[in-house]
């Protein structure tokens, strides 16, 4: 029988300094994954699919499953009694918890990634990053605005043709299956490494005249070199690079110049998991861990997966 997540939480960090109180965050994120993923299969069937009719902070249309995901997890982690304070993609500001010895983290997320998707039977999934709260660190929205670098942890969640949940830490990353017989985690991926044969990219082909020349380039042959293989979720994308190999691009744009995914809710996480991995992860011009976020729901390019295929990408971006 595979090893739970409980299980392997306290073979793994029980009496670690480092990751001390880390797994009652993890099993809140696990808790929330579970009630996000019975509200994602029942979605069309419980009427849950569509917009709630207001924007976002990003000025985007809220689904009604980002609301559902974003208040769910905000209460199983607030519950944990670990964590400090949550930053959400859809949350304007803060959301402070606790600033007792015991609420030693702060957790930044994306919710709900690719729920327009939903409507269409496309995976999606949630993607959160953890910090580590200084002691006595006054909380405020300042507070979570530390580099990637200084991530813990990182998580993501898919809910698909089965419901994944990684977990990364400092060299390691897990792969846990929720089993529906009895609602567990179970380790089923250990030791997650992306290969370093890449068979596919991934990125929006419909943006390629919006892209620069050396961009367009890198694009050129890329498409010279592998397969096509995009979802538009980018959960999902990045879920079967780090499994098979690949490299995913949502480059900066004339439309997007900043680029468009969320470096403190998407980027960073997902980076932190790559680079634990053995891959990397880059905005086009730096290392994402090394960007020094100055908001909140700041917004960057991301070019990750495969090192060797991603240092590529970048040279030819920059100097085609």
């Amino acid at each position: 029988m595979f090893k739970t997540l409980a299980e392997y939480s306290a073979s793994s960090w029980k009496g670690s300094k480092e990751y001390d109180g880390l797994e009652a965050v993890v099993a809140a994120i696990a808790d929330g994954a579970q009630q996000i993923q019975a509200k994602v299969r029942a979605a069309v069937l419980a009427h849950a699919v569509g917009t709630t009719g207001e924007t976002n902070v990003q000025g985007e249309v809220v689904q009604i499953l980002d609301t559902f995901s974003s208040e769910t997890l905000v209460d199983t982690l607030t519950q944990s009694g670990r964590v400090a304070a949550i930053g959400s993609e859809e949350i304007e500001e803060t959301v402070i918890v606790g600033e007792s010895s015991a609420h030693q983290y702060l957790v930044q997320m994306d919710p709900l990634d690719g729920s327009s998707n939903i409507d269409v039977a496309v995976s999606v999934g949630s993607i959160l990053g953890i910090w580590k709260r200084q002691a006595d660190e006054k909380v405020r929205d300042s507070t979570l605005l530390k580099k990637g670098t200084e991530q813990v942890a990182a998580v993501y969640t898919v809910y698909g043709s089965c419901t994944m949940m990684v977990v990364a830490t400092r060299e390691s990353v897990q792969g846990f299956t929720l089993d529906p017989t009895d609602g567990t985690f179970r380790l089923t991926n250990p030791n997650i490494c992306i290969p370093e044969k890449t068979s596919c990219y991934s990125t929006n082909e419909g943006n390629f005249k919006g892209l620069d020349s050396g961009t367009q380039k890198a694009v050129e042959e890329l498409r010279n070199t592998y397969s096509l293989r995009y979802v538009g979720s980018l959960v999902a994308d990045f879920h079967r690079n780090l499994l098979k190999g690949g490299i995913f691009l949502y480059p900066s744009t004339k439309k997007s110049p900043e680029g468009k995914l969320r470096l403190m809710y998407e980027a960073n996480p997902l980076a932190y998991i790559a680079e634990q991995a053995g891959g990397a992860a880059s905005s086009g011009k730096e290392r994402i861990l090394d960007i020094e976020p100055k908001k909140l729901h700041q917004r960057t390019a991301l070019i990750i997966g495969n090192k060797d295929v991603v240092k590529t990408t970048v040279a030819v971006m920059n100097n085609g």
